[in-house]
């Protein structure tokens, strides 16, 4: 089954990229691949308190991923699947698109600021030649219906 693989983080713009991500998944009978990275924190002095904030940067990401699932699995009838990985976002995106030879396409939210599509987007696009599979960029300014049209 092709996965459509989406990255759950805070930014407004993932709502955008996780709709398209679970619309086009239900049209082709994909699955969707939620990836979430927590970056790393240099706590070598703390190693408890690393800890201590890894697990609650975990049940963070679990409680949003829950919100989106519920809305995929009763809105669009696809069972998303998890990946919480550590470490440097674009790393481990291109580590989880490597690891996962069910993932086919990439699909990521822009931003609708003046500075620009946001620092994923921009680092995901300077690595797409090198890319394995297409990916896509959502404009964080398209409506629900307007993503409904395009799907």
């Amino acid at each position: 089954m092709r996965k459509f693989l989406v990255v759950l983080d805070d930014s407004r713009e993932c709502l955008n990229a996780m709709r398209f991500a679970a619309m086009r998944a239900a049209k082709t009978t994909g699955g969707v691949q939620i990836l979430s990275v927590i970056p790393p924190e240099d706590y070598s002095h703390w190693i408890g308190v690393g800890e201590i904030m890894r697990e609650e940067a975990r049940e963070r990401i679990q409680a949003h991923f829950e919100v989106f699932a519920k809305w995929m699995r009763d809105k669009q009838g696809v069972d998303p699947e998890l990946v919480i990985r550590e470490g440097e976002p674009v790393p481990e995106i291109l580590a989880q698109i490597d690891e996962d030879r069910e993932v086919g396409l990439l699909v990521l939210g822009a931003g609708t600021e003046k500075s620009g599509p946001g620092p994923l987007v921009n680092q995901m696009c300077k690595a797409a030649g090198n890319l394995p599979i297409p990916f896509t960029i959502v404009p964080g300014s398209l409506g629900k219906e307007e993503l409904e049209a395009v799907c």
